[in-house]
């Protein structure tokens, strides 16, 4: 049984969600190898032949990887496909975009974001968000899975020794092309990756008062900014900024939730995080039963003060 993790890199490093991925792939046990497919990614790689754990990395290097095209990657992975048992992607939005690809051309049933590895065919994962975790065991060949990388620890990024075996690339696909990317720039740290977050909800009022009263905390406490989905559809904040299940999913050491009532599609975006600490003057709200710590109080009165305090 050998398990295949697809890394999903810059073309230089190796990014977090890849580590989680590996802790998930070494618990369905057997050796674990690492897909670098890219444009002159020689030195991602070489990173992922660090990784602890780590057996082997196959590395694919063409042009058509340079932008990570859903339609190239998922020929590459097809191309080595069949050396595999289980087949693993990151859940984020390019594991989602490649992974249910592949799952079809192998004519398997892709489990999606699983939270934990009961067996070799056995994976725990959420439903009715976050609501139920069903069991799921599958009798397919091969496995095609994503990971929820906020149920795993990353694996160390030293300590692995494995060889790096180039691997022939496979052709441009020819059905899609890369056109552009816009990237939003900010000093503070990634939204999913980052070990503190603030949040603001709709009981802001407006993007004035979201930046106003969130920033000062954010930036006291080092953290990034999220928002609730209703937060986002208002206007007070973009969309990157999103977390619930419809946006992106969380597990920080602390979250400081401002203003969020605590919807249960709000609740399956943070609540694996470590700490969590709710601003509300709603005594009843629902974010309360998953608080470390609730504060009841008007935000714009105890958010000021706190930045104070710290």
């Amino acid at each position: 049984m050998t398990v295949l993790v697809i890394a999903e890199h810059d073309n230089n490093s190796i990014k977090g969600a890849t580590l989680n991925t590996v802790t998930a792939a070494k618990a369905i046990g057997g050796d674990v190898h690492v897909l670098v497919a890219g444009a002159n990614a020689g030195a991602a790689a070489s990173a992922a032949a660090q990784i602890a754990g780590v057996a082997k990395v196959l590395h694919a290097d063409g042009a058509q990887f340079a932008d990570g095209l859903a339609e190239n990657l998922a020929a590459q992975v097809l191309a080595v496909a069949s050396a595999y048992s289980h087949i693993v992607f990151p859940a984020t939005a390019s594991g989602k975009n490649v992974a249910p690809r592949v799952a079809a051309k192998l004519d398997v049933a892709q489990i999606s974001e699983i939270t934990k590895v009961v067996s070799a065919d056995t994976f725990e994962r959420p439903i009715y968000a976050g609501n139920a975790i069903a069991t799921v065991q599958s009798a397919d060949a091969v496995k095609v899975l994503t990971v929820r990388g906020t149920a795993f620890d990353a694996a160390a990024t030293t300590g692995g020794s494995a060889a790096v075996e180039t691997v022939a690339a496979t052709a441009d696909a020819g059905t899609s092309a890369f056109v552009g990317r816009e990237v939003t720039k900010s000093e503070r740290p990634e939204l999913t990756a980052a070990k503190i977050v603030v949040s603001g909800g709709r009981a802001l009022g407006s993007a004035e008062k979201f930046n106003e009263v969130m920033s000062p905390l954010a930036d006291k406490l080092g953290a990034a900014l999220g928002a609730s989905r209703a937060a986002v559809d208002a206007g007070y904040a973009p969309n990157d900024w999103q977390v619930g299940q419809t946006g992106k999913i969380v597990a920080p050491q602390l979250y400081v939730a401002c203003g969020i009532s605590g919807a249960i599609q709000h609740l399956a975006g943070m609540k694996d995080s470590k700490v969590i600490v709710a601003i509300n003057k709603d005594p009843e709200a629902p974010i309360f039963q998953v608080a470390d710590f609730g504060l009841e109080a008007d935000l714009f009165t105890a958010v000021p003060e706190l930045v104070k305090a710290l």
